[in-house]
């Protein structure tokens, strides 16, 4: 039973929908002051996790290689055009629009929280955990914070934060089902490869959710997936 996964997409619906409610009511400094705290945290976590790593060029690599897949694949862009579609339909059915009108502003913030809530280190390391061992103690401590971070995005950008409770259950439930067939095929290097690629990741998504710098995060995703590999041919062949 995926308890883990099921509590940290709920925290995420509900997060967003307490949010956006009470959006109106939080003061326009504290919204504007509170997704900086987000993107603080969020580089905090992605320097924790990368300070796991164990090696360099691999994870360097990986993020390149990955980088350009993504940037070939266009996939922030596909990421932008169907977050285009689904924000008319519920702004029409409802009345809080949130308080980014405009364009840019709005699809960067919003591209960043999607990855910060999807594809975190925490979340997919605590989705293979549990569907290995059933643990989810890790999923719902991040479930915690996942709950206060989206009320704070759906007090700017409103009732569209809800909605990426389904990609992130989509991604989780999917990690969870497979960790019986990846965990017993990696090692601890490639974990700790792993983690710090993620936590690179979540490096860049603060940067771009404190308004610093607009990296292609989503571009960089495919990066994930090279990175295993990438860090055991690495192990086995150069060291």
């Amino acid at each position: 039973m995926p308890i883990g996964v099921i509590i940290n997409s709920l925290a995420v619906f509900l997060g967003g929908l307490i949010g956006a409610l009470l959006g109106d009511k939080i003061p326009e400094r504290a919204r504007a002051s509170l997704p900086l705290t987000s993107g603080v945290a969020s580089m905090a976590m992605g320097v924790s996790l990368i300070l796991k790593m164990n090696a360099m060029p691999a994870v360097v690599l990986s993020l390149i290689l990955g980088s350009a897949i993504g940037e070939f694949t266009k996939f922030e862009s596909g990421i932008e055009w169907c977050v285009h579609r689904i924000r008319r339909p519920i702004e029409k059915i409802f009345s809080n629009k949130g308080t980014v009108d405009n364009q840019k502003e709005f699809m960067e913030k919003f591209v960043g929280i999607v990855i910060l809530f999807c594809a975190s280190g925490t979340g997919i390391f605590g989705a293979l955990k549990e569907g290995m061992t059933g643990d989810h103690s890790i999923l719902i401590t991040k479930a915690f914070l996942d709950l206060f971070t989206a009320g704070i995005f759906a007090a700017a950008l409103g009732y569209i934060v809800l909605t990426i409770c389904v990609p992130q259950f989509v991604v989780l439930i999917c990690l969870f089902f497979s960790a019986s067939i990846i965990l017993p095929m990696t090692t601890p290097a490639m974990v700790a490869d792993f983690s710090a690629c993620g936590g690179m990741i979540m490096l860049a998504t603060g940067f771009r959710i404190s308004g610093i710098k607009a990296f292609p995060i989503a571009n960089m995703l495919p990066a994930l997936i090279l990175v295993m590999p990438i860090s055991y041919l690495w192990t086995a062949l150069v060291k």
